[in-house]
């Protein structure tokens, strides 16, 4: 027995499969399998694969004659795991060597908590530095941010095992959006705690792949598919409006007055539903509706932002008698 199992869906993954395999095999917490499962690639990806299964024993390989997409391969790979816990890695990014050894101690430090993510840096193909993915560590600020932001790196996430075996795994035939799926499926059936470490232990690759997948209007379309459950389940409705807004919030478009006062309306909605709904506590809601704020004040130009800023954190030493009443 294992106390982790890494399962890695590959398809034509060759040109940087090698750095997400080694990248696992030199993590510092060693009591691990690595499944990589094979989903009929048709490079030689499947050659790579067993040249590192022959130079360690934890690399377990399955080979799918016919594609089945992501869920379908995350779901092989969870039926064949050993470990108490799982998580996923993509093959084309990397994860720093501490990344399991952190998780694994958060989870076992806070028994809690049902699934942790970690935050990274996104590069491009040439590891060249993009952008920061920093993410909320709190329960309801990624509840939260879900909506209007990241949330999580959802293919980072380390989770129990029985937690993943009693939600039936991944939903069957999605080809995209199935992580953030299981993720908000959990959170509403079966109330689970997330959290984020804040350390920055996944290098995330942006390539030409990558960006074509996120700019297909099918897979984008089966990704709305997704908020659209979940705000019919909150709200018992899925406004066409309130999913446009979320989606330029999360995507970090620009609001005009009128559309970021209808998102406020719609975010202070969205609160009040997830605290009926038991899926986060009432006590978070101040903190949240601070979020909700900062994110707004985020779609903003770029003048309106540094003067909010400005009044933010100078007004209350000018004016300090009334520093609640701003609040």
């Amino acid at each position: 027995m294992v106390l982790v199992s890494v399962i890695m869906p590959v398809y034509n993954g060759e040109k940087y499969l090698a750095e997400a395999i080694e990248s696992i095999l030199a993590q510092t917490f060693t009591d691990l399998e690595l499944l990589v499962v094979d989903d009929a690639s048709q490079d030689s990806s499947l050659e790579i694969i067993r040249a590192y299964q022959e130079c360690d024993s934890r690399i377990r390989s399955f080979h799918l004659e016919q594609n089945v997409g992501v869920s379908g391969v995350r779901n092989w790979g969870i039926v064949e795991a050993r470990g108490d816990y799982i998580t996923m890695m993509d093959c084309d990014d990397i994860s720093l060597p501490e990344r399991l050894e952190k998780q694994v101690g958060y989870l076992r430090a806070n028994p809690e908590i049902d699934l942790v993510g970690i935050c990274g840096r996104a590069v491009d193909e040439d590891l060249q530095p993009l952008f920061e993915v920093n993410l909320p560590q709190q329960h309801s600020l990624i509840v939260l941010d879900i909506f209007i932001g990241v949330g999580l790196i959802f293919s980072t996430v380390l989770m129990r095992r029985e937690l993943l075996g009693a939600a039936g795994g991944y939903e069957p035939g999605r080809r995209t959006g199935e992580e953030r799926e299981l993720v908000l499926r959990l959170l509403s059936d079966s109330k689970v705690k997330l959290a984020n470490l804040s350390d920055q232990l996944l290098i995330y690759r942006r390539h030409d792949v990558s960006l074509s997948h996120d700019q297909d209007i099918s897979l984008r379309t089966q990704r709305r598919e997704v908020y659209i459950r979940i705000l019919q389940t909150l709200w018992r409705e899925a406004p066409e409006t309130t999913l446009d807004r979320f989606q330029q919030m999360r995507t970090g478009q620009k609001l005009n007055w009128r559309e970021r006062r209808r998102a406020e309306v719609d975010i202070r909605r969205l609160i009040e539903a997830l605290i009926a709904r038991g899926l986060v506590e009432s006590r978070d809601r101040p903190v949240m509706l601070r979020a909700m704020k900062r994110k707004i004040e985020s779609t903003s130009p770029r003048l309106w932002q540094q003067f909010c800023h400005w009044r933010r954190h100078r007004f209350p030493r000018l004016f300090p008698d009334s520093f609640q009443l701003y609040r």
